[in-house]
């Protein structure tokens, strides 16, 4: 068992991210755990690198003084796994939002879909974060223009994608794993796939499953953290 003592000096925690939660509220679950269980007064702790709500996976934190260690993670290579819906768009990309337009199937083949990963999504691409992101412009997060039915212009960034691999392909559905740079945004990867194929996509699951070495496969959910606790 760890000591608070430990927790102070540093730790790196491996958290699998329930859906629906935010990392915000994964952190605060994670940092009144190590407060009421361990008697700290106070704790340093931070996650390193954002999951959506409607994502799962693998969540980063470090406390105490590893939180200084957060840029070097967020620099790491991120994979995922997750399924696209073809045929259908949303504002946000992904389910958060209800769907705004749908679009023809039936031209696409498996041929056709591989074809176009390899020669468009692979390597260094140009990629608008989704409106619906909490990136700032103008002061504000895009999201909040986007609520407020705000029109405006999201410059691209530069993103590089290094493995891009469909899983499964049973249209409308498509699964996949992705190895991306940090700032790469699957849910604009679904809509840009969609549109690529002249039909139109969007993101219905996402799981984050490694940040450089650190896999999923060795994180532990909230409710395994606070078991640990209570089992001692």
């Amino acid at each position: 068992m760890r000591t608070p003592e430990d927790f102070l000096e540093g730790q790196i925690l491996l958290i699998d991210k329930p859906l629906h939660w935010t990392s915000f509220q994964a952190v605060n679950k994670i940092k009144w755990l190590l407060k009421s269980q361990l008697g700290l007064k106070k704790i340093k702790i931070g996650h390193a690198g954002t999951l959506d709500p409607l994502a799962t996976g693998l969540l980063i934190m470090c406390t105490g003084k590893f939180t200084k260690r957060i840029p070097e993670l967020q620099g790491q290579v991120k994979e995922y796994t997750g399924t696209f819906h073809f045929g259908a768009t949303t504002p946000s990309y992904d389910l958060e939002t209800e769907i705004d337009a749908t679009f023809p199937t039936e031209h696409i083949s498996e041929e056709l879909l591989l074809k176009t990963v390899s020669e468009q999504f692979l390597g260094e691409i140009d990629q608008k974060p989704p409106i619906f992101s909490a990136i700032k412009k103008d002061g504000k997060r895009l999201y909040e223009h986007a609520r407020a039915g705000e029109e405006i212009e999201i410059a691209s960034r530069k993103t590089t994608i290094h493995e891009f691999e469909l899983t499964r392909i049973a249209l409308p559905e498509v699964d996949f794993r992705i190895v991306c740079s940090k700032g790469t945004y699957i849910r604009s990867i679904a809509f840009d796939l969609g549109k690529a194929i002249n039909s139109g996509a969007h993101l219905t699951a996402l799981r984050r499953t490694k940040i450089g070495e650190y896999a999923v496969t060795l994180a532990e959910t909230p409710e395994d953290f606070q078991h640990a606790f209570t089992q001692d």
